[in-house]
């Protein structure tokens, strides 16, 4: 459900100052190997200097995730990621209290017969080392830093709700513990697969940006910069072969992540180019569904694949 990166050690989060312009800004996701457009970069750009959420919206697969985690990189801030699916409570993105510690405090407490003045002792027991922090709570306490809100569309309404209210002071509340604030608001970064219509108010509450499938050019760059052993001529070819894919009504078009996956299963296997065998061998790293691999098998494979 959530995942944490910490950056290297003895580095300093740089501020939004040490970016002077989203063109800045996009020089340093490229060094990461993120290859963002114009309007993506200043869309981070803005969500920076403006200490504003970034909702990214898109295919699977444009590279949503992936820049909250450059992101991460470029600022030297630890990221937490939460995983959001049907059914996800506040808790378990918020905090939780370890019942097992509890328990085991509590035995040790009546071993030492010091569970006469009760009070005390239930005091005890939510004391803050008993608390487990989710995501949303340790991107506050841990300030500054990124945080992820993965596949928000999957959540459910009520979520919904819940993180709006979080987001709007970056504040949480302990009944135990008392009232949580970030020093520095996290840099927050939402992504959605669009397989729901997230609601006007999360929406308003954020900075919004569409990510498309990358043009041809961009594509080969992003291939021969994650995969720089694969040839010229194969990044070309997988991503003209990419490209082609899309435009079949498949159910579920191949995204940049995908188009990464089939260049270098074709590396692994020593091609060199594309061609219409060993492309069909190899589509499983790029589509997914059985009825895609079926209907791209029924055409024909040299007008898509080349040869």
């Amino acid at each position: 459900m959530s995942e944490t990166t910490l950056p290297a050690e003895g580095l300093s989060p740089p501020t939004p100052a040490d970016f002077s312009s989203p063109d800045a800004l996009a020089d340093a996701l490229r060094d990461t190997g993120y290859l963002p457009d114009e309007g993506l970069a200043t869309a981070a750009y803005l969500a920076l200097v403006m200490r504003r959420p970034l909702f990214l919206e898109g295919e699977a697969g444009v590279g949503k995730t992936a820049l909250a985690r450059a992101l991460a990189e470029v600022t030297a801030r630890p990221i937490y990621r939460l995983q959001c699916y049907e059914g996800l409570e506040a808790s378990q993105a918020l905090y939780d209290w370890d019942f097992g510690r509890q328990l085991l405090h509590l035995r040790a407490a009546e071993a030492a017969h010091a569970t006469t003045d009760t009070d005390q002792l239930e005091a005890s027991l939510y004391d803050r080392r008993f608390l487990l922090a989710r995501p949303l709570l340790q991107a506050l306490e841990d300030s500054p830093s990124v945080l992820l809100v993965d596949e928000v569309d999957r959540a459910d309404d009520e979520f919904e709700a819940f993180l709006l209210e979080v987001l709007s002071d970056f504040t949480i509340s302990i009944p135990e513990l008392g009232t949580i604030r970030a020093e520095v608001p996290p840099l927050v970064v939402l992504t959605s697969n669009r397989t729901r219509e997230v609601h006007d108010a999360l929406k308003r509450r954020c900075l919004y940006h569409w990510l498309e499938h990358p043009d041809f050019e961009r594509e080969v760059a992003i291939l021969r910069t994650r995969l720089p052993e694969v040839t010229e001529r194969l990044a070309r070819e997988v991503a003209t072969a990419t490209a082609k894919l899309r435009t079949l009504d498949l159910v579920k078009p191949p995204g940049v992540a995908e188009a990464m996956d089939w260049a270098a299963a074709l590396h692994a296997l020593g091609a060199r180019e594309l061609d219409p065998d060993t492309a069909a061998r190899t589509l499983g790293a790029v589509l997914k569904y059985r009825e895609d691999t079926d209907r791209v098998h029924s055409l024909a494979r040299g007008a898509l694949f080349g040869g």
